[in-house]
């Protein structure tokens, strides 16, 4: 049976991979630019302005894709506006449906106004606890450091610093080609000597080299896309396919690929969502998640990521379980965290609605 969009958006969902400043409002954003004298917006109409990010998003590349954001890190740039997008963006969430999600921000890229790294941290943070208390679900920041930047040490200890109030892990972004995760090994080290957790961007706009330094130099815990890592996955005339031994071990090993069907297709990575590698990887057992990357400039939240991927794969609730609990399992909360949203909220969820599906209409 076909889902329908009022059910998707009520069941539990879980998001890893989301960015920030990917996601804000465009009638915050005319806001805060007019508070800050920032008048390098496009257009001052809110649902104009959404129209521009659209627009810019479906350029075909990730160059284009990326130019939006030149616009939402200028007005975040301050404490006050900081908070204020953290419990926005927590706000959407519930709203769609999220009960646990990983947000991810480069705190190097607010501090043009003075403030420094746990400055921003802190009122990111603080938003974001005092959102997440009054909707009742659970929300964790991940601190970015720019791959193509210097800053990753600084980063990567801000990250540890911060472990115990709010942050759940370290990450880096930025351009993949030409910036391979190795040039930030210190960083990923010190994450890991701390027994902390790490995930990086990897598999996107590059392909498997990326995707192995992440796991086999880094220490990688998940893959922020990892799409490519198809390459590595031999399609024969007979329909059977053939794994090589990249791909096997990220299979074998359970390597969660954070998977963001509609920003792939709008910078190109995949020609649409029924060509993304997303289903042959779910079909083969891959540790898929679905996520929103971001919900600005992509124009989607977590329902209709998951309305895409039924309407193009043919997926049903079973399915949406799948991914979902995939990616709780995933988390870098602590497992006691995990279990009670696994067991406590998402199962009994879609336990209920399968339930309310059989019955005669």
């Amino acid at each position: 049976m076909s889902l329908d969009e009022e059910l998707v958006r009520s069941l539990p969902k879980v998001v890893l991979h989301d960015h920030l400043d990917g996601g804000l409002r465009t009638a915050t954003i005319v806001e805060l630019a007019d508070r800050i004298g920032y008048q390098e917006l496009p257009t001052s109409d809110p649902d104009e302005l959404a129209r521009w990010f659209a627009r810019a998003a479906h350029g075909g590349g990730l160059v284009q894709y990326l130019e939006g954001f030149r616009h939402t890190v200028a007005v975040m740039q301050d404490a006050d506006s900081l908070n204020r997008v953290a419990q926005e963006c927590v706000h959407d969430f519930a709203d769609d449906g999220v009960v646990y999600a990983e947000v991810r921000f480069a705190p190097e890229l607010h501090t043009e106004r003075g403030l420094d790294l746990d400055s921003v941290v802190e009122a990111v943070a603080d938003g974001f606890a005092t959102a997440a208390a009054e909707r009742g679900i659970t929300a964790y920041l991940l601190l970015s450091a720019m791959r193509q930047g210097d800053r990753s040490m600084q980063t990567a200890e801000t990250a540890v610093r911060w472990r115990d109030r709010g942050v759940a892990g370290f990450d880096i972004a930025g351009p993949e080609k030409g910036f391979p995760p190795t040039q930030h090994l210190p960083a990923f080290q010190l994450v890991q000597r701390a027994n902390f957790h790490s995930t990086i961007h990897a598999g996107e706009a590059f392909g498997l080299p990326s995707i192995w330094e992440a796991l086999q130099w880094c220490g990688a815990e998940r893959l922020g896309h990892g799409v490519r890592v198809v390459d590595d996955i031999e399609r024969r005339p007979d329909g059977t396919v053939a794994l090589g031994r990249l791909a096997a071990y990220v299979r074998d090993r359970r390597v969660p690929l954070e998977m963001c069907p509609t920003s792939n297709v709008n910078t190109g990575v995949a020609p649409s969502i029924a060509a993304h590698p997303i289903g042959l990887l779910h079909d083969l057992r891959f540790r898929v998640t679905v996520n929103t990357d971001n919900r600005l400039m992509s124009d989607t939240t977590m329902t209709g990521e998951m309305m895409a991927l039924a309407t193009a794969f043919g997926y049903e609730l079973n399915d949406l379980e799948w991914f979902t609990v995939n990616a709780m399992k995933s988390a870098f909360a602590p497992f006691d965290e995990r279990l009670a949203l696994i067991n406590g909220r998402i199962k009994p969820a879609y336990a209920a609605a399968r339930a309310r599906i059989a019955l005669p209409g």
